[in-house]
């Protein structure tokens, strides 16, 4: 199925679509490095990617008329610092506020689906009109804005217009807050996705179902010790087992084992078998060389080495403290490898980024980790093959 990715970054929600089957007629991405990364991994012919055609430009000069051909989907994930808790929080006044041009491309193309991931400071009460906006345009993107109008006069028009004609939208939207980890993503990750099919599409889609939970992960730590024994750690290396946790795992004996799921993933169980970077300066693993000068400060306290990684972040001005680094049981600390925080987001080890330091952590930063876009892009795409053969119907499992 023909797709066209914007804002593709270092390619994580783009190579979660290759994965799904989609094939991108084009990938649209205006900054330097992460170009440099994608070329790069074509060049290596990593799977799923090594055909597509990569524009290096801004999105808002990209000429739709190059791709041809039906597109089925338009995926991408819209710069999120005008909407991150992180960042400046200036939304919609925020010139890197990119969900017009989302718009102007499903308005374009046309296409049967669209699937766009964005942080979860979208959907903070500060934001709620413009997001409102966004629901609104994305539903009717045929309506476009008007010389001269602003945002709050589109939206009005937008909301009139879908009074009047709310069984006729040109996109079904529904959007959701998912976290990574509910998705086998060893890191704690909340992103807002937001899917549209086109409302001549015979298609009643939800959310995948997660599949992994906290639940899950604490039973096979403290209620039957699988973890630990499938890591080799010894039981006086093992952390202590707090009241609250005895409380957790005491509920749970109760509980179906079967109903919660896979357990989370954690740090350890995607970089136990890389070498210590602090130990081994040489590495067969790509992108695995030590970062000295992490330390710990009040909100900044690194990543259990036994539970999913906190969210990784791109910092404005290099890599951010805590969300970079790794806590060690004995409490000290030291930066993820680009190769580690490469695996928390579920990159391929085949996969290779370049650029300094701070710009491939921002690169990964970034990313839609892959394992989580693959989920809602296989979603999406059983959805469009049932509803282009009914004789599916009724076998997709969202």
């Amino acid at each position: 199925m023909r797709s066209v990715e914007l804002f593709a970054g270092a390619g994580g929600l783009a190579l979660g679509m290759g994965r799904a089957g989609f094939n991108h007629a084009a990938v649209v991405e205006w900054d330097y490095n992460s170009c440099k990364t994608f070329r790069h991994n074509q060049r290596n012919h990593v799977k799923d990617m090594e055909h597509w055609p990569l524009f290096e430009c801004d999105a808002r000069a990209f000429d739709y008329a190059a791709i041809g051909g039906d597109v089925v989907v338009v995926s991408g994930g819209p710069p999120c610092q005008p909407f991150s808790l992180g960042g400046k929080h200036r939304g919609q006044m925020d010139e890197r506020d990119m969900f017009p041009e989302a718009v102007r491309a499903v308005r374009v193309l046309q296409p049967k689906a669209f699937i766009f991931e964005n942080v979860k400071g979208l959907l903070r009460q500060s934001f709620t009109s413009y997001f409102e906006y966004i629901l609104m345009q994305m539903r009717h993107p045929e309506l476009e804005r008007r010389r001269g109008e602003n945002w709050e006069q589109h939206r009005s028009r937008l909301e009139r217009h879908h009074a009047r004609n709310q069984s006729s939208a040109s996109y079904n939207v529904v959007y959701q807050l998912v976290n990574a980890a509910d998705y086998g993503v060893p890191q704690r990750r909340e992103r807002v996705f937001l899917v549209g099919f086109r409302s001549d599409i015979p298609v009643e889609w939800t959310f995948p179902d997660p599949t992994h939970s906290e639940a899950a992960l604490l039973w096979d730590q403290w209620g039957t010790g699988d973890y630990w024994e499938r890591h080799r750690v010894a039981k006086r290396r093992r952390p202590l087992l707090t009241p609250r946790l005895a409380s957790q795992i005491a509920r749970l004996r109760d509980k179906n084992m079967f109903s919660l799921g896979q357990p989370w993933g954690t740090v350890r169980d995607v970089i136990t078998d890389l070498p210590d970077p602090e130990k081994y300066q040489q590495s067969s693993f790509t992108n695995h060389v030590f970062i000295p000068g992490a330390r710990s400060y009040p909100g900044h306290t690194g990543s259990p080495l036994d539970e999913p990684a906190k969210t990784l972040k791109a910092g404005d001005h290099g890599v951010p403290g805590g969300e970079n680094m790794l806590l060690r049981p004995d409490g000290t600390v030291r930066y993820f490898t680009v190769r580690e925080a490469a695996r928390l987001q579920t990159f391929p080890d085949d996969y290779v980024f370049c650029g300094s330091w701070t710009e491939t952590m921002r690169q990964i930063g970034n990313a839609v980790p892959v394992r989580l876009a693959e989920v809602i892009a296989a979603s999406v795409a059983a959805a469009l093959r049932a509803a282009h053969n009914p004789r599916l119907c009724g076998r997709v499992a969202a």
